[in-house]
């Protein structure tokens, strides 16, 4: 396997202001999300090294297991009849309020669950708090050593996403003790300045939000990460994405920009590119992952090719409520809303980054 995300499968309620329609029992879940992102660049066969986990329960709807089928990943099913699938609602408002809750169990996923070939995948993404990662790092270690395999692979990178409810300063030990263990973090920027308590100091200016939080990167740099290899990737939104490291900086654009977005609330007068931003996060980290191995292997600019391609799987998730639509062009090539995944790449290489480049740190 080449990608794992860690996180379940879930199904999603979306409800907007009035008088847009809400949307029911459609794929959500971070899980989902991540795996799609990674799955745009892995056609097949190779999209079936793409893995992620679904606990469908007695509801799990039919048409959601045969789109989930569609991408051909390596989706494991697990039938769980004796609960219900995990549901998720999301209710959207004003001035960027979101509201979350489950309305049903959560089903969590750890280590044990975890196949042979899962284990032995070359890179984690990993969505939860700093402990839970620690745990589920040492875990997948573990389970790894049992096969003597594992033994001729390289390690694997992990990913942390952390999940914003741990994003505080009463967490900020624990998040260096995760740091550890993981090769990235990303949060995005407003997770980033809640783990310092400065959420107060964003969106005085862009440039003083940039310097806000590169300050912030720079700390955790130096007081987490043990080794050159320790990466930042902070997700702005409709602002890009910045990746930090001990070797240098970037930021980069994201794919849509800030005029394609869709009004909050109210009538839609003209059809907008950026529909619902559900997801988007979840995305950019899969596709980061797989940029990231891709480069790591051909030795290229890995972490900002792992940025671009992240952007590139975001544009996708959030064109739509819910999954982008996939279908073949005569020629065989796969298109996600109509659009190659490859033409989405070029434009993003042709406004190139915003400020330094980076390079492969190596080993």
């Amino acid at each position: 396997m080449s990608f794992l995300g860690s996180a379940n499968d879930i199904k999603d309620d979306i409800y907007f202001p009035v008088p847009r329609t809400p949307v029911i029992n459609i794929i959500g879940g971070a899980g989902a999300y991540s795996a799609l992102g990674a799955r745009l660049f892995r056609r097949p066969p190779t999209s079936k090294h793409v893995s992620w986990t679904v606990h469908a329960g007695s509801d799990f709807p039919d048409e959601l297991r045969r789109e989930i089928e569609s991408w051909q990943t390596g989706c494991r099913f697990i039938n769980t009849p004796e609960r219900l699938t995990t549901h998720s609602l999301n209710i959207y408002g004003e001035n960027e309020y979101r509201g979350f809750e489950y309305t049903t169990p959560k089903k969590r996923i750890d280590e044990s669950m975890l196949t042979e070939e899962q284990l032995l995948s070359k890179c984690f993404h990993l969505i939860c708090a700093p402990v839970r990662c620690m745990q589920l790092v040492e875990g997948i270690i573990k389970g790894r050593s049992r096969f003597k395999t594992a033994k001729e692979l390289a390690p694997p990178l992990f990913v942390w996403e952390p999940v914003p409810d741990s994003c505080c300063p009463a967490e900020y030990d624990h998040f260096l003790e995760a740091l550890k263990v993981v090769d990235v973090i990303s949060p995005n920027h407003h997770e980033l300045a809640a783990l310092f308590g400065q959420v107060d100091q964003l969106n005085k200016s862009d440039e003083s939000d940039i310097k806000l939080l590169q300050g912030q990167c720079e700390r955790l740099l130096a007081d987490g990460f043990p080794t050159q290899r320790g990466i930042v990737v902070v997700r702005r939104g409709e602002q890009g994405c910045c990746v930090y490291g001990r070797f240098g900086r970037t930021f980069l654009p994201a794919y849509h920009q800030p005029n394609d977005i869709a009004p909050e609330y109210g009538d839609i007068q003209t059809e907008p590119k950026v529909v619902d931003p559900t997801g988007g996060g979840n995305a950019f980290l899969g596709g980061f992952c797989i940029g990231l191995l891709d480069g790591l292997h051909g030795g290229s600019a890995s972490y900002e090719q792992g940025a671009l391609w992240g952007s590139v799987a975001a544009s996708f998730a959030i064109e739509q409520v819910g999954m982008p639509r996939l279908s073949l062009r005569e020629d065989g090539t796969e298109l996600w809303n109509g659009e190659a995944v490859a033409d989405r790449i070029r434009v993003m290489e042709k406004r190139g980054p915003l400020s330094i480049g980076m390079h492969n740190p190596g080993p």
